[in-house]
């Protein structure tokens, strides 16, 4: 069995210590020294709140290094966890769940590349991505996928054979604006050509 390399930073010497021989103690993964030479394959951070002190760590761990991050909690609301997520976080467990297995078990998961939540916060993430897409980014014609109502427009008709001039007559624009919009989505999101702009928005199921 291959173990999961795994560095551990906690904000006190006693939880330092106390996660650090619970890992140790497992087959699944291997716990390594934290420096910043260090490689891991998962950091795990272990904090009270999610404070500022605690964001500079997580923003440091993002921009130095390609490690996956666990975030092991006592407190943790939606708000916080957004603020969490856009630091990289891939994995959250609450310090009142943190057993050997459940850790080691989400451990696992973030190492091959998925994510882990709180089903309690999961639901109340949702929500608050509904709420935003709904109050905040739909009225200013955004998406949480970086495409806007008129450039998801203009990719359907992409997607359905039409071309430029088509797609202006329909859209009643110029076609230089519709040559913009997919300039701009193709630049934005790095895409390489239009089957590519086609493709990405239908992953993101918008077309």
């Amino acid at each position: 069995m291959e173990r999961t390399t795994v560095a551990l930073r906690a904000q006190d010497p006693i939880s330092q210590a106390g996660v650090a021989s619970q890992l140790r103690a497992r087959p699944e993964v291997s716990v390594m020294e934290w420096d910043d030479d260090a490689s891991p394959q998962v950091v795990v951070i272990v904090v009270d709140a999610i404070d500022e002190d605690a964001l500079r760590t997580l923003r440091h761990i993002q921009r130095t290094t390609a490690c996956r991050t666990v975030l092991v909690t006592t407190n943790i609301d939606e708000q916080k966890l957004v603020s969490a997520a856009e630091c990289g976080v891939a994995g959250v467990v609450r310090r009142s769940e943190s057993t050997p297995e459940h850790l080691v078990h989400v451990i696992g998961t973030v190492a091959r590349g998925e994510g882990h939540l709180p089903s309690d916060l999961l639901g109340r993430l949702l929500e608050e991505v509904g709420r935003l897409q709904g109050q905040v980014l739909g009225p200013r014609g955004l998406h949480f996928t970086g495409l806007a109502a008129r450039e998801v427009d203009v990719l359907r008709l992409v997607a359905e054979g039409y071309d430029t001039a088509d797609i202006a007559t329909k859209l009643a624009y110029s076609e230089r604006t519709i040559k913009n919009v997919l300039h701009s989505v193709m630049t934005r999101l790095q895409l390489r050509n239009r089957s590519h702009a086609v493709a990405y928005a239908m992953r993101q199921g918008l077309i």
